[in-house]
């Protein structure tokens, strides 16, 4: 099992320094608007995968007037004590230390201590563009395959010397094919490998995704989800020199995995267009608990699970569903915010299970 048991914060977002210990699998979180409680979640998130799940630069983490920031993390996984040390100094350099041994990249951290966030904005999931759903499946397969997340790094590093030779072409007027053909080849590996590894992880996705939204729903409707590339159709290399012509004009790489998404149909029409706000708030519920059980199967314990005000987004019915799940059904940490102590009180002590509620 995986397990925080306490943090403690300097010069993160709104807090100065606090520490605070988690005595309990369920733990709730309360207070008003303003006073911290999505910046703790954020803060021990943070810690698992050395960024911010709200803020997109690490200089918008550190406190207002403050130079940087260090968060300080005790976990327990498997029965082995784990201290992380993560130290901002503000001026673009970030250190993070395991049991005092600093890491030589950041990417060696990430599925050390898998986590799933649930947070108001994440409804962009399902409504947004597809950038949202392959940072989703991004992020899942990174913390089950440390070797995607390298050929991720790898391709992305390629595509955007890609994009800038294309940009150079228009520029001086002059094509250096024997030069765009190596970078072709440079993206053509790492795009092969995420496309396979997407789409198996899609495979497993999908089934647990339409188990989940029928529990969560409590009814019968039918979710479809469908894992769309352009290599479905081809090979890469076919769709790289199908797109030549347009990536002259456009002065940016138009064929490859960078492009992929994964579509959502209701009862065979487009979610977006067709389905209601709870219909929408169930989906995405069960996109993140497909995501807890992949990722529970992979590394052999449930990850930490938090939940960012759940209770303004989710009916009663479907919300006791869900709680159900999160608390009785796994063994796995949940942190859950809201801003009404005895809200989650009564949730909680229908649950009969343990729990502890902080305070801000």
């Amino acid at each position: 099992m995986l397990k925080l048991y306490k943090i403690d914060i300097t010069q993160f977002k709104n807090y100065d320094f606090n520490s605070f210990d988690f005595k309990e699998r369920i733990v709730g979180i309360c207070g008003l608007n303003g006073k911290g409680k999505t910046n703790l979640l954020d803060a021990i998130y943070y810690c698992c995968f050395t960024k911010s799940y709200f803020s997109k630069t690490d200089a918008l983490s550190v406190q207002f007037t403050k130079d940087g920031f260090r968060l300080q993390a005790s976990f327990e996984k498997q029965g082995e004590a784990q201290k992380l040390v993560c130290i901002h100094r503000g001026i673009g350099k970030k250190e993070l230390l395991l049991n005092d041994a600093p890491y030589e990249k950041m990417s060696q951290h990430i599925g050390r201590f898998p986590a799933v966030m649930v947070a108001p904005d994440d409804i962009e999931l399902i409504t947004g563009g597809s950038e949202e759903r392959r940072r989703f499946i991004d992020t899942v397969i990174s913390q089950m395959d440390g070797e995607y997340l390298l050929q991720l790094i790898q391709y992305n590093k390629v595509l955007q010397q890609r994009n800038s030779l294309l940009k150079r072409f228009a520029e001086e007027g002059k094509t250096d094919w024997p030069l765009l053909e190596v970078l072709d080849e440079q993206l053509i590996k790492p795009g092969n490998f995420i496309y396979t590894k997407r789409k198996n992880f899609t495979a497993a996705l999908i089934p647990l995704v339409q188990q989940f939204y029928n529990q969560i729903a409590d009814n019968n409707e039918i979710v479809n989800l469908q894992y769309e590339s352009q290599l479905n159709a081809g090979n890469f290399e076919s769709v790289l020199n199908d797109n030549r012509q347009k990536d002259f004009m456009l002065q940016r790489t138009n064929g490859g995995v960078h492009k992929d998404d994964i579509s959502l149909l209701l009862n065979g029409q487009s979610f977006k267009n067709t389905a209601s706000q709870g219909q929408r708030k169930s989906l995405l519920f069960a996109l993140k608990l497909a995501e807890f059980e992949l990722l529970k199967a992979n590394k052999g314990f449930a990850p930490l699970l938090f939940l960012d005000d759940v209770f303004e987004k989710l009916d009663d019915n479907r919300m006791q569903q869900l709680l159900h799940w999160v608390c009785n059904q796994n063994e796995g940490q949940v942190f859950i915010t809201d801003t009404h102590k005895d809200r989650l009180e009564d949730a909680f002590i229908g649950l009969k299970t343990k729990y502890q509620i902080i305070e801000l």
